[in-house]
């Protein structure tokens, strides 16, 4: 059950109207890394966590509907940037003034000659925000992720943070209004803020990596290939020890030799790890099977029902 409040989390603010600003905003409105797309993956993905991770649940119901509010604080500022457009496009008789433009004749207003070099704004939805990105793409049900494995999708959710905060970095330049500059901010700062959250979350569950239940094969999760030839650069990602699994890199300066000499990577061993074929086969066996009877324990097989509500309750007993 959602429940609107009329005023926004922020006090979102314009000082003047500023049109093709608005164009560029639209990014975050209806955009594929923008408010919108944020809200619905979040809350897609709250679905498969709410019986065997009810706290995860709990939080990206949250989340989602925060980032619903923020589309409403993007759209507010959005629609107070094109300030009168939706007026003055009310005026369509034969000689209205943006007829004249077109000709090539008298100014126009300074607001309609900036959304003029957007025409969406004009002949589509005038003076409204509407679900597109800024060249008037229509948001699409593709942005979104959700795979129904918490490993998987908390990290997606860190990559539509990291993006989500970037945009809005990138968009602060535009506009010379203080107001919107600090309602970019605040919206940029809750981005950072959900990206600690969706990190604590992951971190909470154990262990989280690799990615779902099986543990990748040890022949070949520390292998590094220079397959770009020319000046070779060495760092952490290919020297050392790995990030996560604590595997030395094993580096193949000469991929085409290496694969033909090992026919086609098919007579490996594991080397520079701990990990063998077997310890492997014998985690994913068992995290298999503990993820399996954790979700279905809590996984009604009959009877269902989503909200239990404590009127219904109290008119039972009586």
């Amino acid at each position: 059950m959602f429940y609107h409040v009329k005023d926004l989390q922020y006090n979102a603010r314009v000082s003047a109207p500023d049109p093709r600003f608005a164009r560029l905003l639209l990014e975050q409105f209806g955009g594929a890394n923008g408010e919108l797309k944020a809200a619905m993956q979040y809350f897609v993905q709250a679905f498969s966590c709410r019986n065997p991770f009810p706290e995860k649940y709990d939080m990206l119901m949250d989340i989602a509907t925060e980032e619903l509010g923020h589309l409403e604080i993007v759209g507010a500022t959005i629609q107070m940037l094109l300030g009168p457009v939706n007026g003055k496009m009310k005026d369509v008789v034969e000689n209205m003034e943006i007829n004249k433009m077109m000709e090539g004749k008298a100014a126009k207003e300074d607001f309609i000659h900036q959304a003029f070099t957007n025409p969406h704004f004009l002949v589509m939805a005038p003076g409204s925000p509407e679900l597109t990105d800024s060249n008037g793409n229509p948001w699409s049900a593709t942005y979104v992720t959700a795979n129904a494995e918490p490993t998987v999708d908390l990290r997606s959710n860190l990559a539509a943070e990291s993006r989500a905060k970037i945009m809005y970095e990138y968009l602060i330049p535009f506009t010379d209004d203080p107001y919107v500059k600090e309602t970019l901010d605040f919206l940029m700062t809750r981005e950072v803020a959900h990206y600690q959250q969706f990190e604590a979350a992951l971190d909470s569950i154990k262990p989280n990596f690799p990615q779902g239940v099986f543990q990748t094969n040890p022949k070949y999760s520390n292998l590094y290939f220079d397959m770009s030839k020319g000046e070779e650069a060495r760092g952490p990602w290919n020297q050392g020890t790995s990030t996560q699994l604590y595997e030395e890199w094993q580096y193949i300066e000469n991929p085409q030799e290496y694969v033909t000499s090992t026919n086609g990577l098919t007579n490996l061993s594991p080397k520079g790890t701990e990990r063998t074929e077997k310890m492997v086969k014998k985690m994913d066996d068992k995290l298999a099977k503990e993820r399996m009877e954790m979700i279905l324990s809590k996984t009604p097989a009959k009877d269902m029902q989503w909200s239990h509500y404590n009127s219904a309750k109290d008119n039972h007993k009586k």
